[in-house]
């Protein structure tokens, strides 16, 4: 997400180049009015203090969390500021990420009960921060789940699968999603963008392949990954253009 949004936000550019903005990993945020916490996944943030010169920084959690890019993406990452990981001050941009590769109708409360409370501990701490979601749905007819076959490895059987009923496992979830709350000024609570990217994913050791067609969100859709980060963007320079 942050990497996006860096390469579509020539002022966010700008910010990170001056230091003006740093990245909060795993931050804590806290609703003013009711005292309730909330641990986001991602925020991007003016910084509390002075960053250390030998602070983590964006580029580092490639190799931290073994994530793989091609040439491109090498490429463009290497054109964008590289921003540090440091204490966070005030929030400027909140994202909270959720996924569901299995067992998807079941998952549905706590889906949205963890995304709501997100967007109302965001608000809650500032109504002028960005309050992001984004979700992964699993669209595979099949999955082996670490949980269910824990036991079942450690014993020497052979893993079993479970099945989805697919797509209409993933276009519960995306009904789901969609009744999630939206603000579209800086008033009110609700996520000002959603994003979903679909997935084929077995966790069998085999390619995770992103599905484009349908019952993904199609480019439009309120719900489509690059349609989240134009309007992510295009609200950060509207918003924070005098910070």
């Amino acid at each position: 997400m942050a990497f996006d949004l860096l390469a579509q936000s020539s002022l966010m550019q700008a910010h990170a180049q001056a230091g003006k903005i740093v990245l909060g990993v795993n931050h804590e945020m806290r609703d003013f009015e009711t005292n309730r916490e909330k641990v986001l996944d991602l925020v991007i943030a003016r910084p509390a203090a002075q960053a250390r010169e030998d602070a983590r920084t964006f580029r580092g959690l490639i190799d931290q969390y073994g994530i793989e890019l091609n040439d491109e993406e090498k490429r463009q990452l290497g054109g964008l500021p590289d921003i540090k990981i440091a204490p966070v001050g005030a929030v400027l941009v909140a994202l909270e990420a959720k996924a569901t590769m299995t067992a998807h109708v079941k998952s549905l409360p706590r889906l949205y009960d963890e995304l709501n409370s997100s967007h109302l501990a965001i608000h809650g701490a500032s109504s002028q921060a960005l309050a992001i979601a984004y979700v992964q749905v699993n669209n595979s007819t099949a999955f082996l789940s670490s949980v269910m076959n824990s036991e079942r490895i450690s014993e020497g059987l052979p893993p079993k699968q479970s099945m989805h009923r697919q797509p209409a496992d993933t276009l519960r979830v995306l009904e789901k999603v969609a009744q999630m709350p939206r603000r579209s000024g800086k008033s009110g609570n609700g996520f000002d963008a959603i994003g979903v990217t679909v997935l084929d994913f077995v966790n069998d050791g085999g390619p995770v392949e992103v599905v484009s067609g349908d019952p993904a969100p199609q480019p439009g859709s309120n719900f489509h990954y690059d349609g989240m980060i134009v309007r992510m963007a295009n609200e950060y320079d509207a918003t924070f253009a005098r910070i």
